[in-house]
């Protein structure tokens, strides 16, 4: 197996890395600033196909469709399949972008958004297989495209993310949380609005006032993750700690291997996870695996794995009462909640585990690179 890569991986047996430099950016119109990117990254990555198809032809291409890696693959390397893997569309209407209300989104934004989109729609012209994780991901896809996505998730791990009575989770300052203890658990790449950080501060703090056993842990950076950083320059963790006044109740920590997240997920009475309408995060699928009690957010990505009242608990993503209802809820049930911690689970096993996943991904390659007369799209 091949990788071609702007950033290689760490070494791992059987897996040869090509790496590729994207040159610097050939315009300053701020519309086109991701296009440019996109049509360089897709000029530097068919200079190395083009390489390598001269003496170690591959049998099929995989590839993300959403950073101009597939752009021009069918002209480096005619006759093989191509396979895309389709994450996210971006949308000015309905979606990430416009989902608070209260924000005002300038016609910029909106032409740079649609712009962002131009790679994909052209790579999408000339693969012969796409897949997206979730239904709702492919259904944010235009309606002239989106029947020849398929629906794959990349798995979760269930045999790793399993519950565990006798988990321990050791904070930074020594103390021992364990499965039982009332610990309130979020989760993010970066703790920024996209998933929710605000609404799960101001719901703590209202925790907090009624639960004064409450521990919570926050794991996330500083960076501006999915969206972009504060106007006046502070840090999300900054601000809602002097907004709620929860920095003697919370411990925020940057990042934890992931062997500590699964203990963490293991110890948790209830894990909190909000997103806007966007990319849904391995963490909740992990953290339910873990047979966690979910309060998440009643939007759309959530929605399509959490069922309230089956397998979690939702409330409205800016409803900061009803959430931390749910938080307590979870701290107070004990073992009431057993059936939805279990189902939690259930969930995940039925639709996301991995070597069923994987197995699936396989056959969408195998199929393409069996067929002895095979004709590129």
């Amino acid at each position: 197996m091949t990788l071609v890569t702007e950033r290689p991986e760490p070494e791992r047996p059987g897996l040869r890395q090509i790496a590729y430099a994207v040159g610097e950016p050939a315009t300053t119109h701020a519309t086109l600033a991701a296009t440019d990117y996109h049509v360089r990254t897709g000029e530097a990555v068919a200079a190395e196909l083009s390489r390598l198809g001269r003496h170690d032809r591959p049998d099929v291409i995989v590839g993300h469709i959403g950073w101009g890696g597939l752009l021009f693959a069918r002209d480096a390397m005619p006759g093989v399949p191509l396979i895309g893997y389709c994450e996210y569309f971006y949308n000015a209407v309905g979606s990430d972008l416009d989902f608070d209300a209260s924000a005002v989104v300038a016609d910029a934004e909106r032409r740079r958004i649609r712009m962002r989109n131009a790679a994909q729609l052209v790579t999408l012209e000339t693969l012969d297989l796409a897949y997206a994780p979730t239904r709702w991901q492919r259904q944010q896809y235009p309606r002239a495209v989106r029947e020849r996505i398929a629906v794959c998730h990349d798995g979760v791990d269930i045999a790793a993310c399993r519950p565990d009575a006798e988990a321990a989770f050791i904070l930074p300052d020594g103390r021992v949380l364990r499965a039982g203890d009332p610990v309130v658990t979020f989760a993010a790449r970066d703790l920024d609005p996209y998933r929710g950080y605000p609404q799960f501060m101001r719901a703590a703090a209202r925790v907090a006032r009624q639960r004064p056993d409450a521990v919570f842990v926050a794991v996330g950076g500083d960076g501006p993750g999915y969206g972009r950083p504060r106007p006046d320059g502070r840090l999300w963790r900054e601000v809602m700690l002097a907004e709620t006044g929860l920095a003697e109740r919370i411990v925020h920590i940057p990042w934890l291997a992931h062997a500590e997240l699964v203990r963490l997920f293991q110890v948790s009475a209830a894990h909190v996870y909000l997103s806007v309408p966007f990319v849904l995060s391995w963490s909740l699928l992990e953290a339910m695996a873990c047979g966690c009690l979910i309060a998440g957010s009643a939007t759309p990505p959530v929605q399509e794995v959490v069922k309230h009242g089956v397998n979690g608990l939702l409330a409205p993503f800016f409803d900061e009462e009803a959430l931390a209802s749910r938080i307590l809820a979870g701290l107070a049930a004990g073992a009431g909640l057993t059936g939805l911690r279990q189902e939690a689970r259930r969930s995940v096993a039925r639709g996301y585990e991995r070597e069923a996943c994987v197995d699936r991904q396989l056959g969408f390659v195998m199929q393409l690179a069996a067929e002895e007369d095979f004709v590129p799209a």
